[in-house]
């Protein structure tokens, strides 16, 4: 597997999102068979993602942020709290900033500045905003494989790959199988539903151009992706897989999935 450390870290970053968005294709192909899916099944997926989240977030961008600050001595802590703080008020900012909707929710619940868009596209929108720091996340760590090209780190992004591909499958699921509710044909759900995920590309390549370019920012990069995502896990994931009163479902599957990550990250990395 060394000979992968022969291409650069932007190329390694696209692929590993291409697959993740891939992932969430595969999610959304799902409405391609079947009209509507068990609801608990649903929630128990979304909480595993959830798990995926949290877990990545410290081992994969937290843990080696700290170990990158350690030359700044005491005050160590700096950049991945710093960080961390940024990527959590960059994602609120967004949010208010985004037009979106939520599943389940009314039109008039819809996010972001007043739009005339239709409630589909306000839907797509909602699981895009979420994708951002998924992407950014794995481009980070496949960009940081600039400072250290060792076969360790890159199994640790391979590894993180994995894990948001993974849990990419019930976001695909939980957006394509609404929008088939709201009445748009299966091949439109489909379509939009993978298309929710291509920002994952997107994204991916920015943050591994940055940490190329900039290697001083990693641990703050590193963080960012951390903050970002535990903002969309609190904010979004965990209220909509609990919403159906299938509490200790969806936290038990946030514990399985929790512990998977920490397993992939650690066991690989």
């Amino acid at each position: 597997m060394n000979y992968i450390l022969d291409y650069p870290p932007v190329i390694l970053a696209l692929l590993a999102t291409m697959f993740t968005w891939l992932m969430t294709a595969l999610g959304a192909s799902i409405v391609l068979f079947v009209r509507d899916v068990n609801r608990k099944l649903l929630n128990a997926s979304l909480g595993f993602a959830a798990g995926v989240m949290m877990a990545a977030s410290y081992w994969s961008l937290l843990a080696p942020a700290i170990e990158l600050s350690e030359p700044l001595g005491a005050f160590k802590w700096l950049p991945p709290a710093l960080g961390f703080l940024m990527g959590g008020l960059f994602l609120a900012s967004v949010d208010r900033i985004l037009p979106h909707l939520h599943p389940g929710c009314a039109l008039d619940e819809a996010e972001g500045i007043k739009t005339t868009w239709h409630r589909n596209r306000l839907l797509v929108l909602a699981v895009t905003l979420h994708n951002i720091p998924e992407g950014l996340a794995v481009g980070v760590v496949f960009g940081a494989l600039t400072m250290e090209t060792s076969y360790a780190a890159l199994v640790a992004a391979l590894a993180l790959a994995i894990g948001i591909g993974i849990q990419n499958i019930p976001e695909g699921v939980a957006i394509s199988l609404p929008l088939r509710g709201e009445g748009l044909s299966r091949k439109k759900s489909f379509f939009y539903g993978q298309l929710s995920g291509f920002v994952e590309p997107v994204a991916g390549v920015i943050g591994a151009l940055l940490v190329t370019m900039f290697t001083p920012i990693l641990p703050y990069a590193l963080s960012f992706a951390a903050g970002a995502m535990i903002f969309v896990v609190i904010e979004d994931i965990i209220p909509e897989c609990q919403q159906d009163k299938d509490i200790d479902l969806a936290t038990v599957a946030a514990m399985a999935g929790f512990i998977i990550m920490m397993v992939l990250d650690v066991a690989l990395g």
